[in-house]
């Protein structure tokens, strides 16, 4: 495709906006809650490990998630258990999800997939 003089590629969404645009056509309330430092030049996770929080109908508590690709997931992991404020999050009775984004497919028909991991008090290490 060849894009005219002044002209930008647009950016795919990020894993964020993705993971966003999903939980809403789940019918969930959902809001990103990641933000932006200026003095420090990167993104802060709410309590160091999520993204967007979702309320589910029908279910107790809040959902927090963690967006990421999917070559990122299992350092995403890492960084969730090794968090002191996710183990607090869990035992306050909410939930948290890692969500995993890759382009899969061959050639244009190349589609976003998603791998989602709920992380558990089972899966923290001891205090």
């Amino acid at each position: 495709m060849t894009l005219g003089p002044g002209k930008k590629r647009k950016a795919p969404p990020s894993p964020t906006a993705r993971t966003l645009a999903w939980c809403r056509r789940q019918g969930w309330t959902a809001a990103v809650v990641e933000k932006w430092n200026p003095h420090a030049e990167i993104r802060q996770d709410l309590f160091g490990c999520i993204d967007v929080v979702a309320l589910q109908p029908g279910q107790t508590g809040v959902l927090g998630v963690q967006a990421t690709s999917a070559t990122n997931v299992s350092h995403r992991l890492a960084k969730m258990l090794a968090e002191p404020r996710a183990r607090v999050w869990l035992e306050c009775g909410n939930r948290l999800l890692l969500v995993g984004w890759a382009k899969q497919g061959s050639g244009p028909k190349k589609t976003w997939t998603r791998s989602e991991r709920y992380v558990t008090l089972n899966d923290m290490e001891a205090p």
